[in-house]
């Protein structure tokens, strides 16, 4: 079982191969929480995650071992990219297994650090399965959360965070396979028994708080998720135990809480989490986890590495929830000045109009008429309530889209 020891050994080991990355007080999510919040962020971590530290300390471990082949490992895109710049970094060559769901930008990341990629499984597990097939032709496998080195590289976090705020109270994880937290909460609970660790993960896919239940590892159906780095099956044999002993509560979040956490980072912090680093504030700010006023609490925001288009799907998804965007239809005569009359209404009620769509010749439209489409930016619920009741007052029936 990994100790402390391993993990302060991970950390001489692999310390002038990582960036020690910064542990940032956050007033905006303190003020909204009660307690004192900071933001442990990995997404500043070379290849934009915390997965290098444990595959440097597996590749430093064993440096006779590797050979001409080099190492092996399957990933959804994170462990991926971390064992490929590790690899690089020993001077040896690597191969990654990714399973088709994987994010196209992390399979040309994960090539662009120079390691060959091959697409194979509908699950991680299977994809696993494919790495260890090809590590019996003599290469390394480096598993990305069930490995004693990896999970003691992980916890060298802990020690960054301990280091940097002596008085934490509370660390939020989040959790996959277990190798993170577990490495985590071995360092933090050995450096500091009377510290809480809380494990969060996507509510689609809670693997790990059915392996607790169970009181062993347990597969369950893993539903589709933005979190797609933490969208693992069953949790891991050696991190299990870890997870038993050290840590402290386990939690959930939907996929919109995971959106809105996403969503928060980037205004609040400008920091682009993925959806796996953004679940511990997803955790905390659905009132998942309880938190003494003026706690010193430290989400670990464990990777930034998210799809453009992804991105840009979860705001605008996010924003109107929140009631932020607002869009609607509505008929109008087709001819000269219709068009700006409705925009002088709305902007007399400071609607920030976004875009604008014409269609003429629909089934449902008359000749002499065009749909217009309309997205604006709002305030909130009440902005777009003030909105609707005005647009009725002057006449106009919307539709709302």
């Amino acid at each position: 079982m990994v100790s402390l020891a391993d993990i302060q050994a991970a950390e001489s080991r692999i310390f002038s191969h990582i960036i020690r990355t910064p542990v940032v007080h956050s007033p905006t999510i303190s003020e909204m929480t009660g307690a004192n919040v900071y933001l442990k962020l990995e997404t500043l971590q070379k290849a934009g995650s915390f997965k290098v530290r444990g595959a440097t300390n597996k590749i430093l471990s064993y440096p006779d071992k590797t050979g001409e082949l080099g190492v092996v490992a399957a990933s959804a895109g994170n462990h991926a990219q971390g064992v490929a710049v590790a690899a690089h970094s020993a001077g040896i060559p690597a191969t990654i297994v990714m399973p088709e769901w994987s994010a196209i930008t992390k399979q040309e990341a994960t090539r662009s650090y120079g390691a060959e990629v091959i697409i194979h499984g509908q699950t991680l597990e299977e994809s696993i399965e494919k790495a260890r097939e090809i590590a019996g032709k003599g290469n390394i496998f480096i598993h990305p959360y069930d490995d004693e080195a990896v999970i003691a590289g992980q916890g060298t976090i802990a020690l960054e965070i301990l280091h940097d705020l002596p008085a934490t109270d509370l660390i939020v994880v989040p959790v996959g396979g277990g190798g993170l937290i577990a490495g985590i909460a071995t360092a933090a609970k050995a450096i500091k028994p009377e510290i809480t660790i809380i494990g969060a993960q996507a509510g689609v896919c809670p693997s790990a708080g059915e392996s607790l239940r169970h009181g062993s590892p347990c597969r369950v159906m893993a539903g589709k998720t933005i979190a797609d780095g933490i969208r693992v099956a069953e949790t891991g044999i050696l991190t299990l135990p870890l997870i038993q002993r050290y840590v402290d509560r386990h939690v959930l979040a939907s996929e919109e809480d995971i959106a809105d956490a996403m969503l928060l980072l980037l205004e609040r912090k400008h920091v682009i989490a993925e959806g796996a680093g953004a679940v511990p504030l997803a955790a905390l700010m659905n009132n998942s986890i309880d938190v003494p006023s003026g706690s010193n609490v430290v989400l670990v925001i464990s990777g930034g590495n998210v799809e453009s288009a992804l991105l840009f799907r979860i705001i605008r998804q996010s924003l109107a929830r929140q009631g932020r965007l607002m869009r609607f239809s509505l008929l109008l005569d087709d001819q000269p000045g219709t068009l700006a009359r409705i925009l002088t209404t709305i902007a007399q009620e400071k609607g920030n109009i976004l875009h604008i769509h014409h269609l003429q010749g629909g089934s449902d439209i008359p000749v002499l008429m065009t749909r217009v489409t309309i997205e604006l930016e709002t305030r909130g619920w009440d902005h777009i309530s003030a909105i609707k009741n005005v647009l009725a007052d002057a006449g106009y029936e919307i539709r709302m889209e």
